[in-house]
Parts: structure tokens; C-alpha cells; sequence
């Protein structure tokens, strides 16, 4: 058995690592046990490898309107450490945030890598030793207190335990569900995990030739048994699997609801600004100007920024895409712009929890002393981050949870009444 611990961390990624920096401060001996070969594998790929990684929303009870029914249990949370402080955190160890549109803010590199080296860099300089590639396959329990942990051969112990191994949202960055496992087996209630923040699927092909399309303004419609239930507007961004991008990532909910309803369909409206007589007229000035060009040669001139490659798998069921530009009968060209103001697509359904964005379930806040992230049935435990029920929006609500809950557990070891050893 090795030496006993002040405090160890199971998982690291954001919150453990947070969590790893506060208690690196205040000179506790820790040890951060992590299953991959490296920290903050999860952070790395956050939005696209750019990282969002808050909202930059001062107003605390604005703010904490995102996070659903867990709102009441926050603001204590979040008086400790919020917005501001997660901005000053990491501007204090040399990396600006940039905040763009909806409040989202960045690191000013707009790379993941760089916030994760602010954190372990952070870490490191303190008391903590970090064993990679060493997972956790037990946790001993002593009654209502967490005795030590078993990573292979080895066994651990501590006075205080973080528990921050991550929800099950992409698992091939090591969040498979283990914490979730292990909370049942100490008394906790988990509920089961659902994707809240999850991609469409859509079977039609247009969609799938647009892989890889990213549209900052379009208008997204939605219906059921054609019926139109709601319409999002802004950006889009194409797959071979189907649509994602923050503005369908946060309309999930609501399209999950209407695939209990009946068959769900969607149109796309690429000129969400422009009305169909002036769209028309804005084709015939581009038909005009290249009056013998093939159709199909025409098109990427109409879509400047879309996906006109695969919008001609939809425009050649109703016109010859090879024929001449000033060939295209007027009724032909009138349908075009009718397609265009209103590109249908199927939907199939959600993509699972392999491509969830976010996934809710875990231990309700009652649980938890939210104060402190202490466990009200393990009282040397604490418990941070995606492990929590709480569900939330794209756009840095995800990561600024993780800094809170993160940094309150790590300020509040050794001040609980955690039993010593």
C-alpha cells in the first residue's frame, strides 16, 4: 500500500483538473489518478478543439436559468466560483478569452490544447502527483466513508476522495459511465443518463454530399405529418450522419418531443432574409450572367456559402442539371427558388450517446452538499462535474460547471468534517 493521501482525484478531465489546481494551492498532498494516457481528453476535442469554455453571462440568475431544474441549487455554487472567476483564472496564467456571439467565450488561440496545458501546468506546480493510465477498478467503502481505491496491483488511500471520471458523452475519451457505477454501489441515486445536447440523423442524401458545410444563417423549420411545430434560425453545420452545430444541438429536446408525435420532416431556408420575388429576381441576375453554363455549373454562384453540391441531388429531380442556363424554362427556374427558400429533409431521429454533445443523469443535487460538492452519504467524497444531473445548453455552460463544481470540491477538502484516518 502506498502513502496515505490528503486527497485523491478519480478523473482527468476539466473538473478533476480544476479541482487538482485549487488543492495544489492550498499545499495538500494529492494524487490524480487518470485512465488515459494523458489528461483532459475530453477537453481537447471541446468545441471542435476550439473550447468553449464558458458564457460569458455576468448575471448570475440569467445564467443559471440555463441549467433547468438545478437552478435553486447553484447559486451558492456559483457565488464561490463563477463567470468572472473562471475568466480571471485563466487570464491570470497568461491566456485571454475572447467572447463572440450568444456570450460564448474562447481562449484568444481558439485551441483546446492550450487551456488544458493552463490547467495541468497549474497542477503540476503544486502538490500533486499524477499517475496516467490508471484506472480505477475498486472503490472500498468503510461504512459511510470511502477507506481507499484500487488502480491495478496498487491500493490508495486518502482522508478525502473527488470523484470527477465524467458522464458517458464521448466515451472514446474514457467517460464510459465507471462513476456512475460506483455512486450506485456507495447509496447514491443515478439517473440513468439521457442525451440532452445530441445531433439529427437524417437519411436524405443531399444532407450527407453537404458533410462537412458549415451554413452561419439558416432557417430551419420543422414538422410533423406535415403540420410546422417551430422554426430555429442561424448556424448549421452538415454531416455525413446528419445535422449538428449548436443551434440543432440545443433544439434537440424539442425534436426528440416531436418524434413521439409522428413522422418528423424539415425544410431549410438558405436566404432566411430574402423573400421569394426578390430570391427570383437575385437568380435570373446570375442566370443572366452566365446564360451558357450548365446548370449545375451555376448553382455554387447561387449558393455562394452553401452546400450546393449536394442541393443538385434535390434540383435534378425537377430540372436537367447539365442543361444550359438559358435553357431553364421560367417554371423551372420558379421551382428552383421555391427548393431553395425551403430544401426539404427527412428526419430519422437523434444520434445516441456516442455523439451526445451533453448527456444529463447522475446524482441529483439533493444529494449534494452544493456548498461544498460533498456527498451527503459519504462523508469524505466529493462529486464534480458531468456526474451531477443537471442539464444545460450548448454554448459554455457545460465547461463552466465543471470549473465551479471543480474548484469549490478542491477548496473545500480539509475544511469538511470528512473522518480522518
Amino acid at each position: 500500500m502506498d502513502d496515505i493521501y490528503d486527497l485523491i482525484i478519480i478523473g482527468g478531465g476539466p473538473s478533476g483538473m480544476m479541482a487538482a489546481c485549487r488543492v495544489a494551492e492550498r499545499g495538500k498532498k494529492v494524487l490524480l489518478l487518470e485512465k488515459n494516457k494523458r489528461l483532459g481528453e475530453k477537453l481537447r476535442i471541446s468545441g471542435g478543439g476550439r473550447c468553449n469554455i464558458t458564457n460569458a453571462e455576468y448575471d448570475t440568475r440569467l445564467l443559471l436559468k440555463k441549467y433547468g431544474k438545478a437552478e435553486p441549487f447553484l447559486y451558492s455554487l456559483f457565488d464561490i466560483f463563477g463567470v468572472a472567476d473562471t475568466f480571471r483564472f485563466f487570464e491570470e496564467r497568461g491566456l485571454p478569452l475572447v467572447v463572440e456571439a450568444n456570450k460564448r467565450a474562447f481562449p484568444s488561440t481558439y485551441n483546446a490544447d492550450d487551456v488544458e496545458k493552463v490547467l495541468e501546468t497549474s497542477l503540476r506546480k503544486g502538490t500533486v502527483s499524477v499517475r496516467t493510465s490508471s484506472s480505477v477498478t475498486r472503490i472500498i467503502r468503510d461504512g459511510a466513508r470511502i477507506d481507499s481505491v484500487c488502480s491495478g496491483a496498487s491500493i490508495f488511500r486518502a482522508k478525502e476522495y473527488i470523484l470527477a471520471t465524467g458522464g458517458t458523452s464521448h466515451k472514446e475519451t474514457g467517460s464510459t459511465g465507471d462513476g456512475f457505477t460506483w455512486l450506485q454501489e456507495l447509496g447514491h441515486t443515478v439517473v440513468t443518463p439521457t442525451p440532452t445536447l445530441v445531433p439529427i440523423a437524417s437519411s436524405s442524401v443531399w444532407v450527407h454530399e453537404s458533410a462537412g458545410v458549415t451554413v452561419d444563417d439558416a432557417k430551419v423549420t420543422f414538422f410533423v405529418d406535415m403540420k410546422k411545430q417551430f422554426t430555429i434560425r442561424g448556424r448549421v453545420l452538415f454531416t455525413h450522419f446528419g445535422l449538428s452545430g449548436p443551434l440543432i444541438l440545443n433544439s434537440s429536446h424539442k425534436i426528440a418531443e416531436l418524434l413521439q408525435t409522428g413522422e418528423v420532416t424539415a425544410t431549410i431556408n438558405f436566404f432566411p432574409d430574402t423573400d421569394i420575388g426578390t430570391l427570383d429576381t437575385h437568380i435570373v441576375s446570375i442566370f443572366d450572367a452566365n446564360k451558357n453554363k450548365e446548370l449545375k455549373n451555376v448553382l455554387k454562384d447561387v449558393l455562394v456559402d452553401g452546400p450546393h453540391k449536394g442541393v443538385l441531388h434535390e434540383v435534378k429531380n425537377m430540372v436537367d442539371i447539365s442543361k444550359k442556363v438559358h435553357s431553364v424554362t421560367k417554371d423551372e427556374r420558379k421551382k428552383l427558388v421555391q427548393l431553395l427558400a425551403g430544401v426539404p429533409l427527412s428526419i430519422e431521429g437523434l444520434m445516441g450517446l456516442d455523439r451526445a454533445i451533453v448527456v444529463d443523469g447522475g446524482v441529483p443535487c439533493d444529494e449534494i452538499d452544493m456548498k461544498t460538492m460533498k456527498s451527503k452519504k459519504i462523508n469524505n467524497l466529493y462529486i464534480t462535474g458531468d456526474l451531477l444531473h443537471i442539464s444545460r445548453p450548448s454554448g459554455g455552460y457545460s465547461l463552466q460547471l465543471c470549473w465551479s463544481t471543480g474548484y469549490v470540491a478542491g477548496d473545500s477538502v480539509g475544511r469538511g468534517e470528512a473522518s480522518s484516518l
